[in-house]
């Protein structure tokens, strides 16, 4: 499997998916705060005091992570690389086989419904497959989470069932929406 070293640009239309800087850190807790209410219900890192000391310690978590090949995250932006947009990256890779791993996608509030988590996965999905060679991408949504299993089935993710008890959120399991896509889904071949 490919470790990725350098910052990663990824540009499609109106969205850019790159590494972080230190300068987005205002913007990203702006983001967290404009969205906490979704956050707070499908995402566990969120708590209402979420600082800017906050947000740079994720950065350097990514940019660590990415280092030594563990994680893939990012920030989704506007084309220029300015506007932010929300997050998004692969984790929990198995490496073993380079059998799998997990897509996941957050997107601040003033921007949700407009298609920016589905050409997110396609994105990141492309870049799983090419650059860190990966046979298998899931994603695993609590299944009443509505707007990320909407998401997976518009880009083109294929259903496999529900997990039981497969996701905790605040300390309770939860049943999860199961969808895989694969190389063939990106490449039509």
């Amino acid at each position: 499997m490919n470790t990725i070293k350098s910052p990663v640009f990824l540009q499609q239309d109106d969205l850019m998916i790159r590494s972080f800087c230190d300068d987005d850190a205002a913007e990203f807790v702006a983001a967290v705060h404009e969205s906490a209410s979704s956050l707070e219900r499908w995402m566990p890192w969120y708590y209402p005091g979420y600082s800017e000391k906050d947000a740079l310690e994720w950065f350097t978590y990514c940019d660590s992570s990415r280092e030594n090949g563990s994680e893939y995250s990012f920030g989704i932006f506007s084309a220029d690389g300015q506007e932010f947009i929300g997050g998004t990256g692969l984790n929990d890779i198995h490496r073993r086989h380079r059998s799998s791993a997990n897509l996941g996608y957050w997107v601040r509030h003033t921007r949700q419904r407009q298609g920016v988590a589905t050409r997110a996965i396609q994105m990141m999905s492309q870049f799983g497959f090419q650059e860190l060679n990966l046979l298998r991408i899931e994603i695993v949504a609590i299944d009443s989470n509505t707007a990320s299993n909407l998401a997976a089935r518009k880009s083109g993710a294929h259903f496999e069932g529900f997990a039981r008890n497969k996701l905790i959120m605040h300390g309770v399991p939860h049943t999860a929406a199961v969808y895989s896509l694969i190389p063939a889904d990106i490449t039509g071949s």
